[in-house]
């Protein structure tokens, strides 16, 4: 999706979701940013630098998080 504007995107919904149900996590991408929602809440958009998102999620991976859930 390289170039294309993030509002004309189309949005993906993860494999695990199970079935498309209200409780998914969404992702699109493009104009160099990826974009997340939840399905049950869709105007409530997080906007992050492709880099950025990576170190987020391989973060999570290592637990360096999960102190934030105990």
């Amino acid at each position: 999706m390289k170039g294309q504007e993030l509002s004309t995107a189309e949005w993906h919904t993860s494999s695990f979701c199970g079935g498309g149900g209200n409780n998914c996590i969404e992702v699109r991408s493009g104009a160099g940013a990826v974009q997340l929602r939840e399905s049950e809440r869709p105007e409530q958009i997080v906007t992050a630098a492709p880099d950025a998102l990576r170190a987020l999620i391989l973060g999570a991976k290592a637990g360096e998080f999960d102190h934030l859930t105990r």
